[in-house]
C-alpha cells in the first residue's frame, strides 16, 4: 500500500490535488507546472498535505478534543463563537507537531534554501482543502505569514497556520456554507519570498469586480508586501486593462487612478512580528507604484491564467490573482490565483437597478462597491473588541475590516471603511454578501455620527456617498431576455466613463454620443491652453492649483491627453466591438471660462450658444493647439489601445468649407478619415446641415441629428432664455419637417444618419416618427432605453404588418 506523502513540491502538484493540498496550493502547483512555459513566474515552494494535518490531529488526540469543544457551538452568538474558537486554537497551539512531520518540513525547507545556513525567508500560507471552490471563497479565512526565516520559527508558524483553521471567521464561514469542520483539512504552502517590501505588490481580477464586465482586467497596486491591500490598510492605485485588444498586441491601459498608498509593509529587522508598516514618502505617494510595462505584463499574465483555468474547468473562469514585484531583481511574480466567486456565479439575466429618489447632505464619500443602496443606524466601531455593539441592520463604519469581522458583517445593512480599495477584504466580503459598501472613505469614522440614521448609496458611479438620514429609493427589476431587439439601432448617450461598464449591460447597439465635455469638466478641469502655456503663466495661485491636480506629471499637456484618452477608452471598451461615436469638445466660451485658467483664454460673448463653439474653434489660432491635444488623445485610443470601434464626430459645423478645414487639422495629428477604418461624422444641428446635407455627405461618413440645437436654430429660440422657453418644442412641425428632410437627403446620398439629441428620450412619439422615416439609429439616455426599445420594436412590427397603410409611414399625430 502506498504511503500518503506528508510533503509535496509545487512541481508535483496540479489542480486535481485540492483534496490533498487545498485550493491555494493546488493552484500554485497548476501554474508552476503548466504556465512557466508561457513566461509566467511563480516562486518555487512546497506544501504540507492533508495527511500531515490529520496525522497531527490524530497523534495528539486533538481531533476528539476539538469535537468536544465544538459540541455546543452557536455561531449566531458572537460571544459563544469567540469563546469556542479561542479554546480550539489554544489546544492546537499547545500541542507538539509529530516528529515525522517536523523532519519532512525541515528537510524540504533546507532544500528550498539551497542549504543556506539559517535558511531563506519564506511566505507561509494556509490552504484549506475546500477553499477556492466555484461557489465559495475561503480566501482570508486562515492565516498567512511573511518573512519567516529559520527552521524553528517555520515550525512554530506552521502550528499557528493549523490553529488558524479554527479562527472565528473560518468557523462561522464554514457553518454558514454548510461545510463539516472535520471534513476539511489544512495544507500549508511554504514559498520563496518575493522582496516586494522593496517594491510593490497587489491584486488582479480578470473581471470588473463591480459590474461583472468580463473584458477588463483590474489591477490594484501599492508599495511593500501585499497584505496591506488584501486587508484594506491602504488605498491602492487602480489600473484597468482591456483584454480583447491586449491579446491583439495593443497596449490598452484604459484607466490609471492614483491611490494614496499611505503605508507600506516591510521586513521588521529587529522585532518579533517579522513585518511592520512604515509611512510612504510624499513623493512616492504621488507616483504610480507600477510602470506601464509592468501593468501590461501583469494583464497578459492574467489573460493567460484565466484562459488556462477556463480550459481546465470547461467553462469561463474569471480569476482573482495576487502578484508581487521583487525590488532586488525587478521581476514580477504571481503568488496566488483562485476563481472569482461573485460575478462568475451570476447566471441570471435579471437586471436589478437601484434608483435614489432623494439627495441629502453628504457625510462621507469613497469608492463604491456593489451597485446597491442600504440604510440603517450608523455604528462606528474602532476595534474588534466592540463588534458586539453592531445590531442587525446597522451600517458598519470602521477603519478597515479583516476576516475576524465577517460574522458581524453578515448582520450589517451596509459597510463603510476609511481605508481600502476595490479588492480589499471589506470589498470582497461585501460583494459576496450582496451588501453596498464604500471603501477608502478616509474620515468616515469621524464625519459620520455613531447612532445616526444614514443612507449608503453605491449607484452614482465610481464614487459612493453616505447621506444623512433615510432617503427614499426604489429597485427596478428587468428580465433582459424579454427585451426585444429592433432593426433600428438603439444606441446610448454616455458621458461618465465610470458608468460605462454598468451601462453596457443594457440592451443597446453601442454609443451614439459619447460626450467629451463630461471628461474634461469632471476629470481634467483645467483649460487645455493653460496646460500648454504652463511655463508662461505668471499667476502663482493658478500654477499651484495646476500643480496640485497634475502632481504626477512633469509635462502638463500630457495630463490632458492621458486623462481624456483614458476616459474615452473606458467607454469605447465597454461597448466594444459596437460603434462608439465620440463628439469632439463642444463647450461654449462661458463654459470653457469656468475651467481652471479658462478666463485667461476665452472671449466674452453676448450669446455663447451661437458664438465661438464647435468646429469654428478647432482651426482657429486661439484654440488650434488645444484641439491638437484632443486629437492626440483620440489617436491614442485607436492606435495605442486598438479601440478601432471608436468613431469621431464634429459638432456645430456651419459650412462645408469649415468641415474641410477641421478634417485637415485632424489629419495633421494622424486622424485621417478612412485610414485604419476611421469614420468621421458630423452633427446635424444647424439648418445649413439640413439644407446642404448632400454636400456635407461628400466629406463626412455619417450624420447624427442634434435635436436641441436644431430646434433652437429652426425656431430662433435661445435655449438659455427662460422668457421664450415655452416656445422650445422639438415636436413643432417646422422641426419635424427638418428631421424628415435631413433623413431623406442623407439616405439618398448613401450615408448613415442617426439622432443623439434629447428629443427621443423625452418624447416616445418622436422616436416613433423617426423610425417611420427610416432613420438608422436612435441614441437615448440610459434611463429611457428599456421603455423606448420596446416601443420601437412595436412600431417596426406595425410597419411590417399587412394591415398598415402605405400612408402611415411618415405620419405623426401630435
Amino acid at each position: 500500500m502506498t504511503r500518503e506523502p506528508l510533503i509535496l513540491w509545487f512541481d508535483q502538484i496540479d489542480i486535481s490535488d485540492v483534496p490533498s493540498v487545498g485550493g491555494k496550493n493546488a493552484s500554485l502547483g497548476e501554474m508552476y507546472h503548466h504556465l512557466k512555459s508561457e513566461g509566467i513566474s511563480v516562486p518555487n515552494g512546497f506544501a504540507t498535505t492533508a495527511t500531515a494535518y490529520r496525522r497531527f490531529l490524530s497523534e495528539t488526540d486533538l481531533d476528539q478534543h476539538i469535537r468536544e469543544i465544538l459540541c455546543d457551538l452557536d455561531t449566531s452568538d458572537i460571544i459563544n463563537l469567540q469563546q469556542h474558537g479561542l479554546e480550539v486554537r489554544h489546544a492546537i497551539l499547545s500541542a507538539e507537531i509529530p516528529q515525522s512531520i517536523q523532519e519532512e518540513i525541515q528537510e524540504a525547507y533546507e532544500k528550498l534554501s539551497d542549504n543556506l545556513p539559517g535558511g531563506i525567508d519564506v511566505a507561509v500560507r494556509s490552504s484549506a482543502t475546500a477553499e477556492d471552490l466555484p461557489d465559495a471563497s475561503f480566501a482570508g479565512q486562515q492565516e498567512s505569514y511573511l518573512n519567516v526565516r529559520g527552521p524553528s520559527i517555520l515550525l512554530d508558524t506552521c502550528r499557528r497556520c493549523f490553529a488558524s483553521l479554527f479562527t472565528d471567521r473560518a468557523i462561522s464561514y464554514r457553518t454558514g456554507k454548510g461545510f463539516d469542520h472535520f471534513e476539511i483539512a489544512l495544507s500549508i504552502g511554504i514559498q520563496r519570498m518575493v522582496r516586494s517590501d522593496l517594491s510593490a505588490s497587489g491584486v488582479m481580477f480578470t473581471i470588473d469586480t463591480e459590474t461583472g464586465f468580463k473584458d477588463a482586467i483590474l489591477i490594484n497596486a501599492a508599495y511593500g508586501l501585499g497584505e496591506n491591500i488584501v486587508q484594506g490598510s491602504v488605498n491602492p492605485d487602480e489600473y484597468y486593462v482591456f483584454k480583447p485588444t491586449l491579446k491583439k498586441g495593443y497596449q490598452p491601459i484604459l484607466n490609471k487612478s492614483l491611490g494614496s498608498k499611505e503605508f507600506k509593509l516591510v521586513y521588521d529587522t529587529g522585532g518579533e512580528k517579522m513585518t511592520r508598516n512604515i509611512p510612504v514618502s510624499h513623493k512616492d505617494r504621488k507616483q504610480f507604484a507600477l510602470n506601464d510595462d509592468d501593468i501590461l505584463t501583469l494583464a497578459r499574465w492574467g489573460c493567460l491564467i484565466e484562459d488556462h483555468y477556463s480550459k481546465v474547468r470547461g467553462h469561463p473562469c474569471p480569476m482573482d490573482i495576487e502578484w508581487a514585484k521583487d525590488g532586488i531583481t525587478q521581476e514580477l511574480f504571481i503568488v496566488q490565483a483562485r476563481p472569482e466567486t461573485v460575478h462568475s456565479q451570476n447566471k441570471t439575466q435579471l437586471l436589478k437597478t437601484y434608483h435614489l429618489n432623494q439627495r441629502g447632505r453628504i457625510l462621507a464619500r469613497g469608492r463604491s462597491v456593489g451597485e446597491r443602496i442600504g440604510h440603517g443606524i450608523a455604528r462606528v466601531v474602532h476595534s474588534a473588541d466592540n463588534l458586539d455593539e453592531v445590531q442587525p441592520g446597522d451600517v458598519l463604519i470602521t477603519e478597515k475590516t479583516d476576516p475576524d469581522w465577517e460574522p458581524i458583517m453578515k448582520k450589517a445593512a451596509a459597510i463603510v471603511t476609511n481605508r481600502g480599495g476595490r479588492t480589499c477584504h471589506a470589498a470582497i466580503v461585501s460583494r459576496e454578501l450582496g451588501l453596498p459598501a464604500i471603501v477608502g472613505a478616509e474620515q468616515a469614522t469621524i464625519s459620520i455620527p455613531s447612532g445616526s440614521m444614514v443612507t449608503v448609496a453605491c449607484v452614482e458611479g465610481d464614487t459612493g456617498n453616505v447621506y444623512e438620514g433615510q432617503l427614499d429609493y426604489e429597485v427596478e427589476k428587468v428580465d433582459l431576455s424579454q427585451i426585444p431587439r429592433p432593426q433600428t439601432k438603439v444606441m446610448m448617450i454616455v458621458g461618465n466613463p465610470n458608468e460605462a461598464f454598468r451601462l453596457s449591460m443594457l440592451p443597446s447597439d453601442g454609443v451614439g454620443l459619447a460626450r467629451m465635455e463630461f471628461i474634461i469638466n469632471s476629470f481634467i478641469r483645467i483649460h487645455p491652453m493653460a496646460l500648454l502655456e504652463y511655463e508662461k503663466l505668471k499667476d502663482p495661485i493658478l500654477k499651484s492649483e495646476i500643480d496640485r491636480r497634475t502632481s504626477s506629471y512633469d509635462d502638463k499637456p500630457s495630463f490632458f491627453v492621458d486623462t481624456l484618452a483614458q476616459g474615452v477608452a473606458m467607454i469605447a471598451a465597454a461597448f466594444y466591438p459596437h460603434d462608439v461615436i465620440v463628439r469632439m469638445s463642444d463647450f461654449k466660451t462661458n463654459e470653457y471660462a469656468n475651467l481652471i485658467g479658462g478666463n485667461r483664454y476665452e472671449p466674452k460673448e453676448e450669446n455663447p450658444m451661437i458664438g465661438f463653439r464647435g468646429a469654428s474653434r478647432y482651426y482657429h489660432p486661439h484654440y488650434r493647439d488645444a484641439f491638437g491635444l484632443e486629437c492626440q488623445a483620440m489617436q491614442r485610443v485607436r492606435e495605442t489601445m486598438g479601440l478601432k470601434n471608436m468613431k469621431l464626430m464634429i459638432p456645430f459645423c456651419r459650412t462645408v468649407d469649415e468641415g474641410k478645414k477641421v478634417l485637415a487639422e485632424m489629419a495633421k495629428h494622424g486622424l485621417r478619415r478612412g485610414e485604419e477604418g476611421l469614420e468621421i461624422y458630423i452633427m446635424c444641428e444647424l439648418p445649413s446641415n439640413v439644407i446642404q446635407a448632400e454636400a456635407f455627405a461628400d466629406i463626412f461618413d455619417g450624420f447624427s441629428i442634434g435635436s436641441n440645437d436644431l430646434t433652437q436654430l429652426t425656431l430662433g429660440v435661445d435655449r438659455d432664455s427662460e422668457i421664450v422657453a415655452h416656445l422650445f418644442d422639438e415636436r413643432d412641425p417646422a422641426v419635424m419637417e427638418s428631421l424628415a428632410a435631413a433623413i431623406k437627403q442623407v439616405k439618398s446620398a448613401g450615408k448613415k444618419i442617426g439622432i443623439c439629441g434629447q428629443a427621443p428620450s423625452d418624447y416616445p412619439e418622436i422616436a416613433e416618427f423617426l423610425v417611420k422615416q427610416g432613420i438608422d439609429s436612435i441614441s437615448l439616455n440610459p434611463d429611457s432605453i428599456l421603455k423606448t426599445v420596446s416601443r420601437i420594436a412595436e412600431v417596426e412590427a406595425e410597419l411590417e404588418s399587412p394591415v398598415s397603410s402605405p400612408e402611415m409611414k411618415g405620419n405623426l399625430t401630435l
